[in-house]
């Protein structure tokens, strides 16, 4: 730490709120940010840009952890070591059933844990889970806005360009191991959930995740179209003030 603030995230206590939106892209931070009442830019070092404003009277935050999980992992390290509570995580994937279009988006049930961060955590067996409170509020923001969305397990992995597998060494394991997720009625494939959850379960934080549908993976079309993010972010925002009214109800 330096001065009072995290080392990565450059934010220390009071930067931030209790609800904290993960965009991977920096870029979308604003576009989140534009949601918020009084949004101001608190904080941007390396792939972390955070603002931090208000929503309905309550305090939010949007972090950008950059792509994969290691930098996804230290974002919530560091914005739970300065207060934060609960996280949702507003990104974009690639389909995995034709059935889920591009524009629509994906709420996590659960996330195969394709990468090495949260392996570095606990073994394998221990399941990436999103909180089961926050999933029902995406669910309920998401009917409630009118936005067609699925529920379902998340692929997540450390290499974007297994997307690609005709350029990569195990094209054929690559290939089939594409078709046994599909056939496992798996949702969809990003590259963040897994250590997200994980981290946030071990240090018993809540965390979810809304994704907007950018590609056809199972059609080997990983972006088709930057389709459905202004639905993924307005669902989350939605969702924080379902949990907050929920925790104020709670705790009273």
């Amino acid at each position: 730490m330096k001065q009072g603030k995290e080392y990565h995230i450059a934010l220390g206590k009071g930067d931030i709120g209790e609800y904290v939106i993960l965009p991977g892209d920096p870029g979308r931070v604003p576009k989140i940010a534009k949601y918020f009442d009084n949004a101001k830019k608190v904080a941007e070092n390396r792939e972390y840009t955070t603002y931090t404003g208000e929503v309905d009277g309550i305090k939010v935050s949007a972090t950008s952890t950059g792509i994969g999980c290691p930098s996804a992992a230290i974002a919530v390290e560091e914005l739970a070591k300065i207060g934060a509570h609960t996280f949702i995580r507003v990104g974009t994937c690639g389909s995995l059933q034709p059935e889920i279009k591009t524009g629509e988006i994906v709420i996590s049930t659960g996330a195969i844990r394709g990468d090495g961060t949260s392996l570095s955590y606990v073994p394998v067996e221990y399941p990436a889970v999103p909180d089961f409170d926050v999933t029902l509020a995406l669910r309920e923001a998401a009917t409630r806005l009118g936005y067609p969305y699925h529920l379902g397990i998340s692929h997540c992995k450390d290499a974007f360009y297994l997307e690609y597998p005709e350029i990569l060494p195990m094209e054929d394991e690559i290939k089939a191991r594409w078709k046994m997720w599909q056939r496992a009625n798996v949702a969809a494939t990003s590259m963040e959930a897994s250590a997200v959850f994980v981290v946030s379960a071990i240090r018993k934080l809540r965390a979810g995740e809304v994704m907007a549908v950018i590609g056809a993976t199972w059609n080997d079309e990983p972006i088709k179209e930057k389709a459905g993010v202004e639905e993924a972010i307005k669902t989350a925002i939605e969702a924080i003030k379902i949990l907050h009214a929920r925790d104020l109800s709670a705790n009273s």
